[in-house]
C-alpha cells in the first residue's frame, strides 16, 4: 500500500494514497500503521485527503490502531481531511466521539502539539 509520510514536530503524518480503504486493503493498512507504532512513532496524524471511501472493515482497523496507540501511554492518533461521506459515517457510528478529527492538516497539527 502506498503512503506519503512526513514528520512534523515529532508527529508522523501518514497520507494513504488510495481512493478506497475497504476490506481489500484494511488488513494491509492496519499492519502498515502498526509497524510505525512498533518503531516508536506513537503520535500519528492520518490525513485522508486522497481517500474517497472507508468501509466498516477499515473503521475496525482504525479502532484497533487507536487501542494500540492508547495502550502506549502518552501517544495520540488523529484524523484529518475527511470528506463529507466519511464524516457522515463517523457520525453515524458515533466514532466521531472517540477519534480526534480535524478539518485539515494544519489545524489538526496545532491541536496535537498543544
Amino acid at each position: 500500500m502506498n503512503f506519503d509520510i512526513q514528520s512534523e514536530n515529532g508527529i508522523e503524518i501518514i497520507v494513504p494514497l488510495v481512493r478506497r480503504l475497504d476490506a481489500s486493503v484494511a488488513g494491509v493498512f492496519k499492519q502498515e500503521i502498526l509497524s510505525f507504532i512498533q518503531q516508536g512513532k506513537n503520535d500519528i496524524l492520518l490525513d485522508f485527503s486522497h481517500v474517497d471511501f472507508i468501509d466498516s472493515s477499515c473503521l475496525g482497523a482504525l479502532v484497533s490502531i487507536l487501542k494500540t496507540i492508547n495502550g502506549n501511554g502518552d501517544s495520540e492518533l488523529a484524523l484529518c481531511s475527511l470528506n463529507s461521506n466519511i464524516q457522515h459515517m463517523f457520525k453515524l457510528t458515533r466514532m466521531d466521539r472517540i477519534f480526534t478529527i480535524g478539518n485539515d492538516r494544519a489545524s489538526t497539527l496545532q491541536v496535537m502539539t498543544r
